[in-house]
């Protein structure tokens, strides 16, 4: 077989690091959540006939990772939350070209405003003023786009994000190289930005994180709780999750159970997790705090 020369295998080379780059944001996300696709339980969540308890006002919407959808990242905390007597909602937003099997693909800018359009949709439907938002990887930074930059905070109560990210990710020291030679790949940069958008965000320094820190994430009237691992190799370091203004609660998961080493993806099924969510969201009745063993996720 003839091999390719010149522009022809510049091409080639091209495509195939804008491939990598993706793939980066894309593989673990997509490979955790794909077993529990067809197995992932639904009773219990999305039940558009559920009106809030006194108990439990605000319905919960949930937010998936990059790579993430609506269902396959919450099969866990989605139903124990909805077990626990609260109505919750989950949605894919951010839909590249493999539509709603893979979220999060698509600027967080335009992702901010789908979940903004859905929170409406669960206030119509529950006739609830606000909800509480639950963000996981991704979710947590389109959340806080959202409450600050696309009326959230008026429509939201309680924000809880898990593997929180508000300043990007160095992916281990990666981020600098890929910054480096991306002056010199434009065409693997417009490759990136035309199928994972958010991938490019999460690159500090950009527009995009500059907007969400400048005077503060955090905005007035939202109680906001961030849950981060030390064990994280995704969010790097893992204290890009922390927002430190006054109201934030910043927890870091090993302070509240010294035997859970769940990393990045494995905190969508940690029982420690699920249990610092639903305190968060009911701190005048909180559950019992029980330390489990938790060991990273084989993935």
């Amino acid at each position: 077989m003839k091999r390719a020369t010149g522009p022809r295998r510049t091409r080639w080379i091209t495509r195939l690091l804008g491939v990598s780059l993706v793939a980066v944001g894309l593989a673990a996300p997509v490979v955790a959540s794909a077993p529990a696709q067809a197995a992932a339980p639904t009773s219990g969540w999305n039940d558009w006939s559920c009106r809030p308890s006194a108990a439990h006002p605000q319905p919960v919407v949930l937010l998936h990772g990059l790579g993430g959808q609506a269902v396959t990242n919450w099969f866990y905390h989605g139903t124990r939350l909805a077990d626990a007597g609260y109505c919750v909602f989950s949605t894919t937003y951010g839909q590249g070209a493999f539509g709603d099997l893979v979220g999060g693909l698509g600027s967080m800018r335009a992702s901010a405003v789908q979940v903004g359009a859905f929170v409406d949709k669960v206030r119509a439907a529950t006739g609830a003023a606000e909800v509480d938002l639950v963000g996981h990887s991704e979710g947590s930074t389109v959340s806080a786009y959202y409450l600050k930059h696309e009326g959230g905070a008026a429509k939201v109560k309680d924000y809880v994000g898990f593997g929180t990210n508000y300043q990007g990710s160095t992916l281990n020291g990666l981020s600098v190289l890929i910054k480096a030679a991306m002056p010199f790949l434009p065409s693997v940069t417009e490759f990136v930005q035309s199928q994972c958008a958010s991938c490019l965000e999460f690159l500090a320094p950009n527009d995009f994180l500059d907007d969400l820190q400048r005077g503060g994430v955090a905005v007035p009237g939202v109680a906001y709780t961030n849950i981060m691992s030390r064990y994280d190799t995704v969010v790097t370091p893992y204290t890009s999750g922390r927002i430190d203004q006054p109201g934030v609660t910043n927890i870091v998961l090993q302070d509240r159970c010294a035997f859970d080493f769940s990393g990045h993806l494995a905190m969508a099924v940690d029982p420690n997790v699920n249990l610092l969510i639903r305190r968060a969201l009911d701190p005048e009745d909180p559950p019992a705090m029980r330390c489990s063993l938790s060991l990273p996720a084989p993935f």
